[in-house]
């Protein structure tokens, strides 16, 4: 399962081509841009579908830019928690800790303040326009060996409704939004993480 949560931060190649949108494209994009940049905080239960059709249920904290937290339901010994610098995932069931930097993750993407498809940091991908629908699919440029995130919005309200992450070996974690709550007051305590001193946490390794 560390597996699957990690593939926030999966290994794949992507070209750096540049996308011709359409202009209903375009629109879309600057919409999804707009509302990423004014989301600011979102509560919310989920549902993660995982490669082999295994899911999990929980709650999710997010508060742009930068900090979110995932609690999963038991018995899923699983908690993700992104700080603004770091994703760390802990695994309770073996007592293992796991940082990665933020940015160098397709969760970066996600929490990025001023969002934006067109910044040099970002590789736009596809854009895909449904009957209800609008997918944006996008990976960081910093490094070419992370994965891909697809943003699935709704049209009508215009909203965040799911995201999607793609792994190197095309498996595909889905992260389904049930009853999302916009907006309201988050506890900015819930986005700390604290461990047992021996951790490792990167900051600390050398002290």
């Amino acid at each position: 399962m560390k597996k699957f949560i990690l593939a926030l931060a999966a290994t794949t190649l992507f070209s750096n081509a540049a996308l011709a949108l359409t202009d209903a494209e375009q629109a879309a994009v600057k919409r999804a841009e707009e509302y990423m940049n004014n989301l600011g905080n979102l509560q919310s239960r989920f549902i993660q579908v995982n490669p082999d059709g295994s899911s999990h249920e929980g709650e999710l904290f997010v508060s742009r830019p930068g900090t979110m937290r995932i609690n999963y339901d038991p018995p899923a010994p699983m908690l993700v928690v992104a700080t603004g610098k770091w994703l760390i995932y802990v695994d309770k069931e073996i007592d293992e800790t796991s940082y990665l930097d933020l940015n160098d993750t397709p969760a970066g993407l996600l929490l990025k303040p001023n969002m934006s498809f067109t910044d040099k940091a970002v590789q736009l991908k596809s854009v895909r326009l449904g009957k209800n629908t609008v997918e944006i699919t996008a990976a960081q440029s910093k490094d070419p060996s992370t994965g891909l995130l697809t943003f699935v919005f709704s049209d009508a309200p215009f909203e965040l409704r799911q995201w999607r992450v793609l792994d190197a070996q095309k498996q595909e974690v889905t992260v389904t939004l049930a009853e999302p709550r916009f907006g309201g007051k988050i506890d900015p305590k819930i986005f700390e993480y604290k461990e047992p001193d021996d951790d490792r946490d990167p900051d600390r390794r050398n002290d």
